[in-house]
């Protein structure tokens, strides 16, 4: 990674630690949200490094508590965020409407938000010997705040973000 990507790994970084340590209501949060719209601009390694890096630092730091051993299945759930992002952000045709493209990042929003949440169980069910149905049905309003909410970011925020984000460095898709 050259000097620029990491200064920028390193500013979203530090953004998505301020932003999960704020105090907020579990399961809304905005990281999954940055590192998809980062992985979309920036490509798969940032994003996914973003995600990782960035649950690996608030898994010691978080509100919540210490992530413990539940902290890799963390780690790989916000990497793929971030990984998903870039493989779509090489998809998106310049001539896409903002429509469409906010359906789709809405979509795949939900989608990865149930990954995560998935991952996240397994990794809770596996740790602590417990059956995974029981763990995702106790689990269930968690999940669905929590896709629910990644749905709404990504769908009304990622077009804007995106776009903003490219017409900043000149390289506009449009």
């Amino acid at each position: 990674m050259d000097t620029k990507k990491i200064a920028i790994l390193s500013i979203f970084t530090a953004l998505c630690i301020g932003i999960q340590l704020a105090p907020r209501p579990p399961n809304i949060e905005f990281t999954s949200f940055i590192c998809f719209v980062i992985g979309a601009v920036y490509g798969c390694v940032i994003g996914s490094s973003l995600g990782a890096l960035t649950m690996f630092i608030n898994g010691f730091l978080s509100p919540w508590g210490i992530a413990g051993m539940i902290l890799p299945f963390q780690m790989a759930g916000m990497s793929l965020f971030g990984l998903a992002g870039g493989i779509f952000g090489k998809l998106i045709n310049r001539r896409i409407s903002k429509t469409r493209l906010s359906v789709e990042a809405a979509i795949l929003g939900a989608f990865f938000t149930l990954m995560y949440d998935l991952i996240t169980n397994f990794g809770f069910a596996i740790l602590y010997g417990l059956a995974f149905i029981p763990i995702l049905i106790f689990g269930m309003t968690f999940s669905i705040v929590h896709i629910c909410c990644n749905t709404l970011l990504l769908g009304i925020g990622f077009a804007p973000l995106f776009r903003i984000i490219k017409n900043f460095q000149g390289e506009s898709k449009e």
